[in-house]
């Protein structure tokens, strides 16, 4: 068995633990393959990678892509090339979008008479990318909510009074900006996408005729009973199974780092790991 973990965070995007941190959280945990994977952005990568390789980790380099298709999905793209320089540009567009959306947040929130600024929630992150949980942690700090999803449920939540919908790539573009970039791409959570068997069917038959080439069905949003699922609908459309457990942090209580798997889940040169 091997503890793996191709699903993390750091607070390059929206997780807590700096690259080090989290490289050191996973040694303790005893996970031999992780990845960074941020939303949005690759910059706190050489981090990750001179930590792995300190503490002895078998380190991929990641990132994660949201998508629209009339409901948010989230792909992986794994063995990156981050100096590809229009992957950089698609990257820094959807980081743009980003702070456009968080400005209309902040401004329906004021409206509500919470006042914070984008300010404020620019010094809550930690790297390039600036999200809804940046916002969640002014709120918490300035005593409107009591913790991260009370923030989400009353206010900044998907149809709540601050929301606001971000613009986002077609699946499609997310799979041909890791393609070009030299990577795989993986569905990630597909459990959280609330699709009935027919439409999730219809996707994945889709994303797998545009490259898709895995499915993250060992993961932190999966109960045990679903994997068995999960592993057979990969199964049914010819992609690898991933395991991922989208550790943010001290946000997100009870999730941690690391999932056990067999040594033969994956064919693990493709991701430049060797076991």
């Amino acid at each position: 068995m091997l503890i793996v973990d191709l699903h993390t965070h750091s607070t390059f995007s929206d997780g807590t633990f700096s690259p080090e941190a989290l490289v050191g959280r996973a040694a303790k945990r005893h996970v031999s393959i992780l990845s960074l994977t941020d939303h949005d952005t690759t910059a706190g990568l050489d981090r990750f990678l001179a930590a792995c390789g300190k503490k002895g980790i078998q380190g991929i380099t990641g990132v994660e892509l949201s998508a629209e298709a009339s409901f948010t999905l989230h792909i992986m793209g794994y063995r990156i090339d981050s100096s590809c320089p229009g992957f950089q540009k698609k990257l820094g567009t959807l980081r743009e979008n980003r702070r456009e959306r968080n400005a209309l947040m902040v401004e329906k929130l004021a409206s509500l008479g919470l006042a914070i600024n984008l300010g404020e929630v620019e010094a809550e992150s930690g790297g390039e990318v600036v999200a809804r949980p940046h916002i969640a942690r002014v709120l918490v700090k300035k005593g409107y909510v009591r913790d991260i999803a009370s923030a989400f449920n009353r206010y900044i939540g998907r149809g709540g009074p601050a929301y606001v919908a971000s613009a986002r790539l077609a699946p499609e573009q997310c799979l041909e900006a890791i393609d070009e970039a030299g990577g795989v791409s993986v569905l990630g959570h597909p459990g959280l996408m609330g699709l009935d068997e027919d439409h999730l069917f219809a996707l994945l038959e889709r994303l797998r005729d545009h490259g898709l080439w895995g499915l993250e069905c060992f993961s932190g949003h999966h109960g045990s009973g679903e994997i068995y699922y999960w592993m057979k609908v990969a199964s049914r459309f010819g992609l690898f199974p991933t395991a991922g457990s989208d550790f943010h942090g001290v946000d997100r209580p009870g999730m941690d780092l690391g999932v056990a798997v067999t040594e033969g889940l994956l064919p693990w040169a493709r991701l430049g790991v060797s076991i």
